[in-house]
């Protein structure tokens, strides 16, 4: 591994209070900070020369949730550039396509949109339906699309990397690594310059909807300029994170954070430290993608459903933050009622040591858990 960055995800929240929105995040981080979690892949590279600045398991196998959307955008672009399709290509939301879980645009069978539309559609509100539609579209079918992602992650170096689908849905086999990612994402903007301002879109209007980015990193981080956010159970909150400096740009990988605020903030630190080291250590360090040596097994992927802070994963992690909200709730209505009958009589109040009649709260039926499957 190398040095690890001077700025933990713990120590930047001094930091992030300077910000409205990232100092709302301190409190969530707090709370989250109380439920033990294990740390996923994490790498900082250079993305013009590939430069490590930072490894942690980088060749670990992982779920890459919708980070594989980058892939589905790479052989969309594949094909726009040899001319298979266009840019104003329309495309149909077909039953297949129609049947995925969210997020999802939620187009019916037999809408359109054009390519355009798709895969701005894919990259900002990261739409399972969209991927399969644009695998459909520019293949013939999703398993000959799937061939051709595989096909180009063995093309890129891309060699602990297996697709099954185009948008990140669970899926055993589905798995990648750190390293394949950031490879996979130097390539895309490599190859690609002018699809560029996709992966920096905060929102995207499909008629009369606006739909907005999930990488609040484009709104909180100075000179962020992308790049994609995943998210399932099992493999927890991802993201590939790119920022512009200076004329430099560094990018972040960050796998398996229990919370999409968590995610945010490592992501963040990483950059940060990139961005703060030292020309003469830049000079000295000459790992790269290509040179970093592999890890002798590729160990997972992992299953971090147990740490994940959301409502529809139902682990270990979610049952404590329900039971500590509970217990809050029953010390204040403790409290109210011991309150209650210490008020003293007079302006129609109960007698002191009188007990005071409260009228119980209709329950509400609870909200309905949403998919597991988020970008």
């Amino acid at each position: 591994m190398l040095p690890a960055p001077s700025v933990t995800k713990w120590g930047a929240l001094a930091a992030m209070t300077q910000h409205p929105f990232k100092a709302a995040l301190v409190g969530v981080l707090l709370l989250v900070s109380l439920v033990p979690a294990q740390a996923g892949p994490a790498l900082l590279f250079e993305a013009d020369s590939g430069r490590i600045y930072y490894a942690e398991d980088p060749d670990d196998h992982w779920y890459p949730a919708s980070l594989t959307k980058i892939m589905t955008a790479y052989v969309t672009f594949t094909a726009l550039k040899a001319g298979k399709v266009m840019l104003d290509t329309k495309i149909k939301c077909s039953e297949a396509a129609n049947a995925q879980p969210p997020s999802k645009l939620g187009l019916p069978v037999g809408g359109e949109i054009t390519i355009e539309l798709a895969l701005k559609s894919l990259i900002v509100k990261s739409a399972n339906d969209v991927a399969v539609m644009l695998a459909e579209g520019v293949a013939g079918s999703e398993e000959a699309f799937v061939a051709e992602m595989n096909a180009a992650a063995k093309r890129l170096g891309m060699t602990r990397t297996n697709f099954v689908n185009p948008n990140g849905l669970p899926a055993a086999e589905q798995v990648t690594t750190a390293r394949d990612l950031a490879i996979l994402s130097k390539a895309v903007l490599r190859d690609f310059p002018e699809y560029a301002e996709y992966w920096t879109m905060v929102d995207v209007r499909i008629g009369k909807r606006r739909l907005g980015s999930h990488n609040g990193l484009l709104r909180t981080y100075e000179g962020a300029d992308g790049l994609k956010t995943g998210f399932i159970c099992d493999a927890g909150y991802n993201v590939v994170a790119s920022a512009t400096r200076g004329g430099r740009r560094l990018m972040a990988v960050v796998l398996g954070e229990p919370s999409g605020s968590e995610r945010s903030i490592r992501a963040a630190s990483l950059l940060d430290h990139g961005f703060t080291v030292q020309g003469w250590k830049q000079i000295l360090n000459s790992m790269t993608l290509e040179t970093l040596p592999l890890g002798t097994e590729a160990r997972g992927p992992v299953s971090v459903r147990d740490d994940v802070i959301t409502w529809d994963c139902g682990g270990r992690a979610r049952k404590r933050v329900v039971a500590k909200a509970r217990d809050q709730k029953r010390a204040a209505a403790k409290k109210a009622k011991a309150a209650t009958a210490d008020v003293p009589a007079g302006n129609g109040s109960p007698g002191a040591g009188a007990t005071a009649a409260v009228k119980p709260k209709p329950k509400t039926k609870s909200a309905a858990a949403p998919a597991e499957t988020k970008p």
